[in-house]
């Protein structure tokens, strides 16, 4: 374990929901039949998203075990409800009858699950997805520091249908005032980000301005149009994801997600741990790991995972504000840049520095 995440609280539910685009990892780790997939569970929408696309077996991995009974609640609630009961249960849409949904929830959930959620009925009575230190963040901004910079008008006009001209004229005009990016550095500041959002010891590997990086990562999306569409955003903003839900949450991916539901497992600790167990993983879902490890401890965890993959595995992970690429000082990798970059450029997780694509190859003789 990196020294630094020895001092981070792993008992506690951090993410509510993932927060890197599962309609790009897709597309980056073109899953196929046979495909037994190792994806860090976080939230456990992407993993889900990635059960959508019938592998033969997916493993969710955390070494945060809140993290672990927060996919395990979301897998149950495939399990036992219906297409408009998970939406009411998770805080998608409106509903006063989540903890009646609970009780049918509750019939898929381990005893410790129970338990444990039992204990927290006013998290689930609130919707789940809400819940999280990181959503509790995003929620302080929205409600405190947002309206003293924009009206709702401004809000609405910054999702309403433009064209790209107009969306530009738009941010630059009206957006990007002054107020908009002093309160906007001050709140996004890896000093308030780190206790509020994030953890401390998450940024120690952190060289550059983090409120500068965050900030100009917002102007180029606010000022596209891509932003008009961003359910990220959307949260960020409005409080809830609106009409455009997450991969895992939309109609069309339900059925096919609970028909595959039991090609789940979860394990409680680290990527490379599982490793041990599980010894014919061929795709993996990095998330953005590798930016809380130390540069020799990357090059070691990524050599272990290279070497006890499967042949041509296929690895996609995101940079947040620390470059790291496994193939730079692992060998038997090699990186599809232009995929990479392609994707990258729709990436609805826009506050990311890079989206990685690589693949294991066979040593020539």
């Amino acid at each position: 374990m990196p020294s630094q995440l020895k001092k981070v609280a792993h008992n506690y539910l951090r993410y509510a929901n993932c927060w890197e685009d599962a309609d790009v990892l897709i597309k980056a780790l073109n899953i196929e039949p046979d495909d037994e997939v190792l994806s860090i569970a976080s939230a456990g929408d992407n993993t889900f998203s990635i059960l959508a696309q019938a592998p033969k077996k997916v493993v969710a991995v955390d070494v945060n075990v809140a993290q672990l009974k927060l996919v395990e609640l979301k897998k149950a609630a495939f399990e036992q409800l219906n297409y408009s009961e998970f939406l009411q249960f998770l805080g998608f849409t409106e509903s006063e009858s989540r903890l009646v949904f609970f009780e049918k929830v509750k019939l898929g959930l381990s005893k410790s699950a129970v338990q444990y959620w039992s204990s927290r009925r006013p998290q689930i009575q609130a919707g789940i997805i809400y819940q999280g230190k990181f959503e509790k963040y995003f929620n302080t901004f929205r409600k405190r520091v947002l309206p003293l910079i924009h009206s709702r008008k401004h809000i609405d006009k910054l999702f309403s249908s433009k064209g790209e001209k107009e969306q530009f004229a738009f941010y630059n005009k009206t957006w990007n005032s002054w107020r908009w990016r002093a309160l906007f550095k001050f709140f996004f500041s890896e000093w308030l980000m780190g206790r509020l959002g994030r953890d401390p010891q998450f940024l120690k590997e952190v060289e550059v301005p983090v409120a500068d990086f965050i900030l100009e990562k917002s102007r180029v999306h606010l000022s596209s149009v891509l932003c008009q569409k961003n359910y990220f955003l959307h949260f960020i903003l409005k409080g809830s994801f609106g009409n455009s839900l997450p991969h895992y949450a939309r109609a069309e991916n339900f059925d096919k997600i609970k028909n595959n539901i039991g090609r789940l497992e979860l394990y409680e600790g680290f990527a490379e741990s599982a490793m041990h167990k599980h010894k014919s993983i061929s795709k993996f879902n990095l998330s953005n790991i590798f930016e809380y490890m130390p540069s020799l401890v990357f090059d070691e965890i990524s050599a272990k995972l290279v070497l006890q993959s499967a042949p041509k595995a296929h690895f996609v992970y995101w940079n947040l504000m620390v470059p790291r690429r496994m193939s730079v000082n692992t060998t038997g990798l090699e990186q599809l840049p232009g995929l990479a970059q392609d994707l990258h450029r729709v990436d609805k997780g826009f506050f990311y520095g890079n989206l990685i694509i690589e693949n294991k190859v066979q040593s020539k003789i």
